[in-house]
């Protein structure tokens, strides 16, 4: 004996559909071939504000007097699931006269008669107009906290500005040697905030910035600020793909622009040619950044050179932000610094 679809029954026997629908805590609607309701559930009724009688028996489209004449349902009944045995998640915004502005997720099966013919489609509705709300308020809020975020570093970058201006200008009027060389350093250590700030300028707190392109144009920008074309010396970058939150970037760069000005520093005490060569790679195991040039590289030996611990306090420091270790090596064919860190485990 043939196996009898219960689902069946909702399309013939009133009562059993009532019930059944009404075990449904989303609104759901029980439609005939024809697209009439054979029945509803109670969360339908409450949610939009309808009643049985002006809804059991009613062609889906003249329900609350037109107001489900939607044109995605239209589509989404008359169109696709003909073609479909079922649908989900088909979205559907529409101003309800009632009940205002509603987001609908509408979710169609078809369901079967034993002989394999259509006898009634069940429709349930989803109300997601309030997680649609707050993910709007979300995007807004996000991008209200990114123009903020613009307006900070477009401020920063001024005031940075204006403090090294004051130190260089400060540091052409003093008659102390001592003080002089105090005051440029500090005004290039604010220029190396200001440079690295500025390469990170659209980037947002946590986005991840491409390594190679970020030194790129940080080492371009230092080049074009601490070299121009007085001295015949060059900045290069060779850098694998690899990426970094916007701290983790900042910590980096900043390590770069320390080592670049030590080495235009204390590498090159000629006017002759020279390179300076920032390389960075990163694998699975963890990543690498070296500094090297190829300058004489004995002045730190000689003791000529009384203003590098500072520079080299900061870039240990940001190191061990980035659970990273410092090593060098110097000699007659110049100085390497390399950084290197293990790769982070989750």
């Amino acid at each position: 004996m043939a196996k009898r679809n219960p689902f069946a029954a909702i399309a013939r026997g009133h009562d059993l559909a009532e019930a059944i629908v009404d075990a449904v805590r989303e609104p759901l609607l029980v439609l005939d071939p024809d697209l009439r309701v054979i029945a509803a559930s109670r969360s339908f009724y409450r949610t939009f504000a309808v009643t049985p009688r002006k809804t059991e028996g009613k062609l889906v489209f003249e329900l609350g007097d037109g107001q489900w004449n939607i044109p995605g349902l239209r589509a989404l009944l008359k169109d696709i699931i003909p073609k479909r045995r079922t649908v989900e998640a088909y979205e559907v915004e529409h101003e309800f006269p009632s009940i205002g502005r509603r987001v609908m997720l509408l979710n169609a099966r078809r369901v079967f008669d034993e002989d394999g013919s259509a006898s009634a489609i069940l429709l349930a509705i989803e109300d997601v107009t309030r997680r649609r709300e707050a993910e709007r308020e979300k995007d807004e809020l996000l991008q209200q906290k990114e123009i903020l975020l613009q307006e900070m570093q477009h401020r920063v970058a001024n005031s940075l500005q204006i403090i090294a201006s004051i130190l260089l200008l400060k540091a052409r009027t003093v008659q102390s040697e001592e003080t002089r060389l105090h005051l440029q350093d500090a005004h290039q250590r604010v220029m190396s905030v200001a440079t690295v700030q500025q390469q990170l300028q659209p980037s947002g707190l946590n986005e991840s910035i491409w390594i190679g392109p970020y030194l790129t144009r940080l080492c371009e920008s230092l080049a074009a600020s601490m070299i121009g074309e007085r001295r015949p010396l060059s900045i290069k970058v060779q850098a694998t793909s690899g990426s970094a939150v916007s701290a983790e970037a900042v910590s980096l760069g900043l390590i770069v622009t320390e080592l670049v000005i030590n080495a235009l520093k204390h590498g090159f005490q000629g006017e002759g040619e020279g390179e300076i060569l920032v390389s960075y790679d990163a694998q699975d195991s963890g990543w690498r950044l070296s500094v090297s040039d190829n300058g004489s590289g004995a002045q730190e030996e000689s003791g000529e050179a009384p203003y590098t611990g500072l520079g080299t306090s900061i870039v240990e420091a940001l190191a061990h932000q980035l659970n990273a270790t410092v090593q060098k090596a110097s000699g007659n064919r110049g100085t390497t610094v390399t950084i290197t860190a293990p790769a982070v485990r989750s």
